[in-house]
């Protein structure tokens, strides 16, 4: 069950919590925003407040570093620098807010040399729920794949997403609205980093993402295409085994078998206890949760515990973790549910990008549906969208990255100006 990636320098992390890997110490925390960073009413979304660089990489360092996590990459060209940024954005009710994300550049640029034209590469992570685990914190294959992609010669960016890194209060875990906020507003700070560094850009930005940063993938890819970041266009579009389909293809598989049942129930006290908090889909735990976990699951899910905190209060399945009232609720939604799931499985109905997009899976995914990607293939396909399937073949969910972002990184180095 666990995934456990070390490097040299760092415990190991993980690139996605979804096989509910042990992956960090109990009672380690993450750095916090000085109390300062915190009051800048004046500031527009997107403006940048700090930056900090937490790694620096030669590019035999770089290469081993992403070697090290797993990933089949091939070598660097370019050593690599990693800063954490923090920046002004909005929360899920449109309030002002931080956030933290990485920008990790190639060496010539960020050690005030100078890099003409780079593309930029953004990657979504996928399900975090403990802040200290987020790319901008620690070592861990989520920052791998920016430097996977800087030290093949792209300005990288990564979002910890908001509640993640050091932002400030909980992370609403899959809110697609948030998710893609927190992606523009870092690509804004990210430009005006790199400005600094004396990179310059070319305007393109290739967009990808695992698990829940598929969706997020999606999410900003949309949102570049319809002008979020003047200057900046979606140039093409990746995403690996995310949960596209929510009400089609991923809860009914978290009940039918498809999903492995602890992963099942870990997903489905995460996004309810955090649908919750902006939707308000239950008046108390006890309507959602049986005894004795609707004292303490909300609880769990402040994004203060650890994956092993949080799987040793949980339960095995969902039947034991939810009443069967709620469990109705969730195989036929309706109303505010029904709503939110609608507006989640927008990310493959309601557009058509104009950028080329390859989907990515695997085929012994039991955290995610394989069925979610066909879905999403099909839903572009009725808009006129051409979105080939890339197979990992007889992998694992966590398999499907890392055999997926070499040839991601392979594929976004061969685009040529005219195809994007």
């Amino acid at each position: 069950m666990p995934l456990s990636k070390r490097s040299s320098r760092s415990r190991a992390r993980t690139l996605t919590v979804a096989t509910l890997c042990v992956c960090a110490a109990v009672g380690s925390a993450a750095p916090t925003l000085a109390a300062g960073q915190v009051h800048h009413a004046g500031l527009q979304r997107g403006a940048l407040l700090s930056a900090t660089e937490v790694e620096g990489l030669d590019a035999a360092e770089a290469t081993a570093y992403v070697r090290g996590m797993g990933f089949a990459a091939p070598a660097a060209q370019h050593g690599v620098d990693v800063y954490r940024v923090t920046y002004r954005t909005i929360g899920p009710t449109g309030l002002a807010t931080i956030a933290s994300g990485v920008v990790a550049l190639p060496r010539a640029a960020s050690r005030h040399g100078r890099l003409q034209g780079l593309r930029t590469v953004e990657y979504t992570h996928g399900t975090l729920p403990y802040r200290g685990d987020a790319a901008s914190v620690t070592d861990g294959p989520d920052r791998a794949v920016t430097v996977m992609f800087a030290g093949a010669g792209f300005a990288a960016v990564a979002p910890d997403y908001l509640g993640l890194g050091v932002g400030p209060g909980q992370h609403p875990y899959m809110d697609i609205n948030s998710e893609t906020t927190a992606s523009v507003d870092l690509l804004k700070a990210a430009r005006t980093f790199e400005a600094g560094k004396r990179a310059t850009l070319d305007g393109k930005v290739m967009v990808t993402g695992f698990s829940q940063g598929g969706t997020a993938a999606l999410g900003l890819g949309r949102a570049l295409q319809r002008d979020a970041v003047p200057g900046l266009r979606l140039a093409a579009l990746a995403p690996v085994s995310g949960p596209y389909d929510l009400s089609g293809a991923e809860l009914p598989a978290a009940f039918d078998g498809r999903l492995a049942p602890p992963t099942a129930t870990f997903y489905l006290a995460y996004v309810l206890t955090a649908w919750n908090r902006l939707h308000h889909l239950y008046r108390s735990p006890a309507e959602a949760f049986r005894a004795p976990y609707a004292g303490t699951v909300e609880a769990l899910f402040d994004g203060n515990h650890t994956d092993e905190q949080i799987a040793a209060g949980l339960p095995g399945t969902p039947e034991e973790l939810l009443t069967p009232q709620f469990i109705h609720y969730l195989k036929h939604p309706t109303g505010v549910l029904a709503q939110i799931l609608r507006t989640a499985d927008t990310v493959c109905t309601d557009w058509a990008p104009r950028a080329p997009i390859r989907l990515y899976d695997a085929d012994l995914d039991r955290d995610v549906a394989v069925a979610d990607t066909l879905s999403c293939q099909h839903s572009l396909a009725a808009n006129g969208v051409t979105a080939p399937i890339v197979n990992a073949g007889n992998v694992d969910h966590i398999g499907s990255a890392l055999a997926s972002y070499p040839k991601i990184l392979h594929w976004f180095s061969q685009l040529t100006p005219t195809q994007q």
